[in-house]
């Protein structure tokens, strides 16, 4: 008898996990939906596929992503950019292909690092996989982000543009170009 009770209930227990499982699938089954911008500069198709937390009333930097830990911005698969030819961000050569990104965050600098596992979990870095690292330019936005948004913008008085992430009051973006 102790041994069917304890059998219903682990069955309803089971049920209720599975259910709830197949509810959040049906709805999407993330928290963060995800997103991916696409734009051409200069010849090259290029992406950026992420998943795109809220702020929901948290602080986000300094608190929920703290100072000094390198963090995958944003949610469940790390955020990953995609380009058709080499870009040049600064001193890093990007060859054509798929990177994930990560950012390091500071109360002063950010730096942005691509990394060769474009397909990995957003917590999931390994450093000895990075290709390099970037300084971002970092500025305080008046008015709040409520959602984690990237955006891939063309240069319009010249060649190549900006990655663009904003969120919360924060934006950051590095400027490329094409080619090597």
């Amino acid at each position: 008898m102790k041994h069917s009770r304890r059998l219903g209930a682990l069955l309803a227990i089971l049920a209720i996990v599975f259910g709830c499982r197949g509810a959040a699938r049906a709805q999407g089954g993330r928290i963060s939906p995800h997103e991916s911008t696409a734009a051409t500069v200069d010849g090259s198709a290029m992406s950026i596929e992420y998943g795109r937390p809220s702020t929901r009333g948290r602080t986000i930097f300094g608190r929920l992503v703290p100072y000094g830990d390198i963090w995958c911005p944003g949610a469940d698969e790390a955020t990953m950019l995609s380009t058709s030819r080499p870009l040049r961000m600064g001193q890093l050569v990007v060859p054509a292909g798929e990177y994930s990104v990560w950012i390091l965050p500071t109360e002063g600098a950010w730096t942005l690092i691509l990394n060769k596992d474009a397909h990995t979990f957003h917590t999931n870095h390994r450093a000895s996989r990075d290709l390099g690292r970037v300084a971002l330019q970092k500025q305080m936005l008046t008015s709040p982000v409520e959602q984690l948004t990237f955006a891939i913008e063309r240069n319009p008085s010249g060649p190549g543009g900006r990655i663009v992430m904003t969120w919360a009051t924060t934006e950051v973006s590095v400027p490329f170009v094409v080619g090597d």
